[in-house]
């Protein structure tokens, strides 16, 4: 596509680094203030690559729907693959949609029900630690705690009872190769594998890390080959995927790949959220109050299970809120395979196109009062005529994530029950602020004290 269209505004930038500078200390005000003094496409220079910001709903629909062929995820990505291989969230073209299409059946709302039980018993085994920070009135890092809890709840998830003594080993051996992949991805050094064959600390940690999961991830598919069984997790759900019309199936290298992705997707990011959710309700106690009404009218003080779900309107609308205003995926990047024209604007090849969720889900056209908690805001009588494209938490298009209904149902089964039995207040003196780093992180443990609420026995696990 050729075009006379110009290019978008650009804001005032230094000389030779452009806007690298701001990038590197505060890209959530750079991004949010560029759209709300230049609109909703602006034009950076970081260094010698040029970037274009969209962040109106209509742009977002274009880019990742309309438009898609048009846009592939570029190299960003790719800083993954050591860890991923080529699953779902690397792979492109026919090759992605084949695995999409093998993998999504095992995602249906229906199939990840029956893993509703085991998740209700895992997230049960937190709670004995939560009633003693309350009752010793020690602060109980809640981001680490959060992070602890989503992947032992995907390792469960994935693996059924094979995984029960190896638990320990993927945990730590996943949080060191997250925490290695994560510096790659933020470093401004380009792709280059040959600099992760260096001998160096990190890149040593992470090969014993990746080997650690790779014999055991290997071992557990072996074995079940061998046995002719199907388990009722994900990883045998994916066993078990055939292609209707093509007989397709998943091989061991594959299997291996899309299990590294589901860990990395499905763990950072719904500890994120629940993090910014237990910050958001300590800040907010008249929403945390009405939190705790539904919780109480519809539990009555037992469990909760998947089947309890719908009834928790307020729960789930909570947590969407909160991934409004502490979206995990904060932005997303695109690649123009060829010259693009997004509003009037020229949106050259080649350029890296990012989608800003942190800024769409503060666009005053359709968030009025942006900054402020209201979950109200996702009752279905107030968002019914909010475009689809205004919030994307879980991305959007044919690439939206694959998990969202795991997440969904994890936070929300996670939100209810310490709902149930507590409540979370900030540490005086210990500030609250976002890193964005891959997901939108909270700097530090972020620390926060528990309160038990009065009327509910303590638990027992065995």
């Amino acid at each position: 596509m050729t075009t006379s269209a110009p290019l978008p505004p650009m804001p005032p930038g230094h000389w030779l680094w452009g806007h690298l500078p701001e990038r590197a200390s505060n890209p959530l005000g750079l991004y949010l203030d560029s759209q709300r003094r230049l609109g909703d496409v602006v034009r950076y220079r970081m260094g010698y690559i040029y970037v274009e910001q969209l962040t109106h709903p209509d742009h977002v629909k274009h880019v990742l729907a309309d438009a898609s062929a048009r846009y592939t995820k570029g190299t960003v990505f790719d800083k993954t693959r050591p860890l991923v291989g080529n699953g779902l969230l690397t792979a492109e073209g026919d090759f992605w949609k084949r695995q999409r299409r093998l993998a999504q059946p095992a995602f249906h709302r229906e199939r990840l029900a029956a893993l509703g039980t085991r998740m209700t018993d895992t997230l049960s085994e937190m709670l004995p630690a939560w009633e003693r920070a309350a009752d010793g009135g020690t602060p109980l890092p809640v981001f680490q705690e959060m992070m602890r809890l989503t992947l032992t709840v995907a390792v469960r998830a994935l693996f059924g009872v094979d995984v029960a003594q190896h638990t320990h080993a993927v945990g730590e051996a996943f949080t060191t190769a997250l925490e290695v992949t994560n510096e790659r991805i933020i470093s401004p050094l380009p792709y280059q594998p040959w600099l992760y064959r260096l001998p160096t600390r990190s890149n040593r940690a992470f090969r014993r890390a990746v080997d650690t999961l790779d014999g055991i991830v290997r071992g557990l598919i072996s074995q079940r080959r061998a046995a002719g069984t199907q388990a009722e997790d994900l990883l045998g759900m994916l066993m078990a995927a055939s292609d209707a019309d093509t007989g397709d199936t998943f091989d061991d290298a594959q299997l291996r790949d899309e299990v590294m992705t589901l860990l990395l997707a499905g763990h950072e990011t719904t500890a994120t959220a629940l993090a910014w959710t237990f910050h958001l309700l300590a800040r907010h106690p008249e929403v945390e109050a009405t939190l705790h009404a539904e919780v109480d009218a519809v539990l009555g003080g037992r469990m909760p299970t998947v089947a309890d779900l719908p009834r928790l309107r307020y729960v789930g609308c909570v947590f969407e809120e909160a991934m409004r205003l502490y979206p995990p995926i904060w932005a997303i990047p695109r690649v123009p395979l060829e010259d693009d024209v997004v509003d009037g604007y020229r949106i050259p090849k080649g350029d890296i196109v990012i989608l800003v969720p942190y800024v769409t889900h503060r666009h005053p056209d359709f968030w009025p009062e942006p900054e402020r908690f209201d979950p109200t805001r996702f009752f279905p009588e107030n968002s019914k005529d909010r475009p689809r494209w205004a919030y994307l938490p879980f991305g959007g298009g044919q690439r939206q994530c694959i998990g969202n209904n795991f997440a969904m149902m994890e936070a929300q089964l996670i939100l209810t029950l310490v709902a149930q039995r507590f409540r979370l207040r900030g540490v005086p003196g210990v500030p609250v602020v976002p890193e964005p780093h891959v997901s939108l992180r909270p700097q530090g443990p972020m620390p926060m004290r528990v309160e038990r609420r009065e009327g509910l026995p303590r638990v027992r696990v065995a």
